[in-house]
Order: C-alpha cells, then structure tokens, then sequence
C-alpha cells in the first residue's frame, strides 16, 4: 500500500504465504508426481550409479527450472503492469508497456492499461492547456480578482489586481483583506456598486461575490469591474438625449409663440389699427395659451418621471385588480381571460395605474379597426415562477418598437408619450419587466407584464 505521496507505507508482517511463493509450490506440485516416480524408477532400476546420478541432475534441474521460468512468467507481467499503475499515480503518462496484443489474456491487460494511460495524458493535457488559458485570460482582463480564505487572508491575485493595489504580487499573498481596503467588499450586505479608492485606482466599481473549496476549505471570490467610465458614458448619452428631446419641445413651442409675438407686436404699433384688429389679437394670445400649456404639460411629465416614488409592497390578488382595472374603461368592453387566482407582492396603487396604461393604450389601437381587446392572466412555471398578466388588442400594431420607451415619443396626436416609460419604470421597481410586441398571426399587438411569484 502506498500513502498520498507515493511512499509505501509499512505495515506488519502476516503469515500468509505471498503470490509468489503460492505461484512456485504450485509449479513444483504440478511435476513433483512425475519427479518422485522418475528417481524411484532410476534408483531402484539397473542402472550405473553415474547414469543414475546425471538422470537425477538433469530431472531436478529440469523440473526446477520450469517452476521458477513459470513464476517468473506469471510474476513479471504483474509486476510490469504494477509499474504503469505506479507512473500514471506519479503523473508519468509516457510510459507504455510493450507485448500488447488482443489474442491472449495478458494482452488483454496491458492493452487496457495503455489505453487507460493515453486517456490521462490526453485528459492531463486538456487540463493543462485549459488551466493555462485561463491563466493567460486572468492576467490580461482588466478586472480585479481576488481570491480570500476563511481568515479573509488573501490567497490568489491577478495582475489587474496587482495594478488596483499598487503592490508588488509577491507581498500580497496572505495579507488581510481590511489592510488591503476590501473588507467592506466582502461584506454580504455590500451594495453592488461601490465608490472605492485604492492606491492604483480610484472610481466606482461594481462588486462581485463568489465561493468556491479548494483543499476543502470554503474561500470566497471576489471580482472588481471598474464601471466609471461606462457609467460616465451612459450619464452622457443619457443627457444628450435629454437635451435633444427637450430642445426639439422646446422650440416646437417657443417658436410659434416667438413669430406670434411679434406679429401681434406689429398689429399693436400699427396705427390706425385694423378693425378686426381685436379678432386677431385674441386669436393669437389663444395660440399662445396653448403652446403654452402644452409645454407645461411637458415639463410636468419630466417632473412625473423623476417623482416616482418606490412601491410600497403588500399582498395583491391578481384577479380582483384585473378585473377592476377592465371595468374602468366605458369606451369599449373589455373581455377577460382569468387564470389561477394568485396573490403577488407588489404596490396595488402601481400596478394599478400600470395596467390602466395598458389597457387605455389597447382600447386606443382597437377603437381605430372596430376590434376588441382581452385582458387575462397566467402562472409561468420555471425557475424562478412569475406571472404574466397580458393584454392584446385588435388594432393596427406598432409600426415601431424601437422607441417605445423613449420618454415622449408617442404615436398618437394627443399622447404625452410617458405612459409606457412609467408602466416600465413601474414593473422594474418590482423586479418584473414590460414588453410589447405585434401579435404573430393576427393584427394587433400584445403587452405582457411579468412579475415574480415567492
């Protein structure tokens, strides 16, 4: 027997015979009978006593050397695939045994136990090459990986780690994550983005926790993406998009307002005036009115935008709500397709208002080809369960789902084009997610709202 390094272990004697001592009495039974008859026939027979003794040699001679050559043909293949065994354990995958062959037992082995020590070198250089791409991936992401034992004693490191740090690699192997400014990322509570400053970096980086065993012990992952510059970018477009859509509102409105200004500043100056002179003017501060209450009702859905507060969570039932969210609408009746009754955690005052988006926006698109619209709701089994609450219309479609949740775009003469950003921004804040999509086979359009199920 042998321990974990290859050393054999000693172990007390026993009194049992040993292979081959077993294989070599075997052989000598085997030809014994015809030994023992052979010298009684020659010793008791008429024979010289030189011929009796060179019979004698050459019969015990004989005899023994076919018991030890047949131990010795029993013994050496054990001990040569004992030798193989011994070198795939040492991680010696080259060695091969000659004489295999498929025509005899013995064969049989040796070719099996080749066969086995092909499949570990092959497996062995998969390992090996799979261990050196990571390696080399490791060290060429710019992301930080650390790796920390129970102790928070850090174990493993990669060089975009190294540079975060500033500190040579062979100090940081077991220093304590709290010297190294990581022990609030460790944490279980820790946020998912994190302002953080380190001697090589400082910025926001989105935290990632992990475990894994190694030697048997639990050690914890920990993975650092520096998320500023994304962040940044993401803030600037959002901006730029900001300014461009409130730009093009903006002069939308103040145009209009400019060029009637001065218009109905001319019609003041002029003298004598125009008799219909008052007709015009009132006219003219109408259209001002207008364009200006338009362009206050645009500003105030920004401010709705900005002023939506977190859900307050409580148990809902589904079907009650689906079913007073369809009796609202009186423009035209909504059939309904009820499912399981479920009770989902969620802010009902939200998902109210949600679903009254949704069904007003399907009442809308149906009312422009005289169809319907149906309403239901549904479980999805799977990992995790949610629940699809739908609602499907009889109309045109949508010409374009690219900019559906564009804050203000709106394909409808008298939308604000902020309906669909809030029903969104609703259904994230409960961890679900708001899609719209033209039905596949019929005309029309379906928007399905997924929520999780505890």
């Amino acid at each position: 027997m042998t321990d974990g390094a290859g050393r054999a272990r000693r172990r007390p004697r026993d009194r049992t015979i040993s292979h081959e001592r077993r294989i070599i009495l075997l052989a000598l039974l085997a030809g014994g009978a015809a030994v023992v008859v052979s010298m009684v026939i020659l010793w008791t027979g008429d024979y010289s006593a030189k011929v009796q003794w060179t019979l004698s040699a050459f019969i015990l001679g004989t005899w023994l050397g076919f018991a030890f050559a047949a131990r010795e043909r029993v013994v050496r293949p054990l001990q040569i695939v004992s030798n193989l065994l011994a070198a795939l354990r040492e991680g010696d995958f080259s060695i091969r045994a000659r004489g295999a062959r498929l025509d005899d037992a013995l064969g049989e082995v040796l070719v099996e136990v080749n066969a086995l020590a092909e499949t570990l070198r092959q497996q062995r250089l998969g390992a090996l090459e799979a261990t050196a791409l990571l390696r080399k991936v490791m060290e060429e992401i710019d992301v930080a990986v650390f790796a920390f034992d129970g102790d928070d004693r850090l174990r493993l490191v990669n060089r975009a780690g190294e540079r975060l740090l500033a500190r040579p690699v062979e100090r940081l192997p077991g220093a304590d994550a709290a010297e190294l400014g990581l022990a609030g990322c460790l944490r279980a509570d820790a946020a998912p983005i994190l302002d953080l400053a380190f001697p090589g970096r400082t910025g926001r980086f989105e935290v990632r926790r992990g475990t894994f065993r190694q030697g048997g012990l639990s050690h914890q992952l920990l993975v650092l993406s520096d998320v500023s510059r994304a962040l940044r970018e993401e803030e600037r477009q959002a901006w730029q998009r900001l300014i461009r859509v409130m730009g093009h509102e903006l002069n939308n409105s103040l145009a209009p307002i400019k060029s009637l200004a001065g218009s109905l500043e001319q019609l003041v100056d002029r003298e004598p005036r125009p008799p219909d002179w008052d007709d015009d003017m009132r006219r003219g501060l109408e259209v001002i009115a207008a364009r200006s209450e338009s362009l206050s009702r645009f500003m105030d859905g920004y401010a709705r935008l900005a002023r939506l507060p977190p859900p307050r969570f409580a148990s809902v039932a589904v079907g009650p709500l689906v079913r007073r969210v369809a009796g609202l609408e009186t423009r035209l009746a909504v059939l309904l397709d009820p499912g399981p009754e479920t009770t989902v955690r969620a802010d009902a005052d939200q998902l109210e208002q949600l679903l009254i988006n949704l069904v007003r926006n399907g009442v809308d698109a149906a009312l422009e080809t005289g169809g319907g619209v149906r309403c239901g709701w549904h479980r999805v089994n799977g990992s995790p369960a949610a629940l699809e609450v739908f609602v499907e219309d009889d109309g045109p479609g949508l010409p374009n789902t690219t900019n559906l949740f564009v804050p203000f775009f709106t394909t409808k003469q008298q939308g604000s084009g902020i309906g669909l950003v809030l029903s969104r921004q609703i259904a994230e804040a409960h961890g679900g997610s708001l899609t719209l999509q033209n039905r596949d086979r019929e005309p029309g359009c379906r928007a399905r709202l997924r929520l999780p199920l505890q």
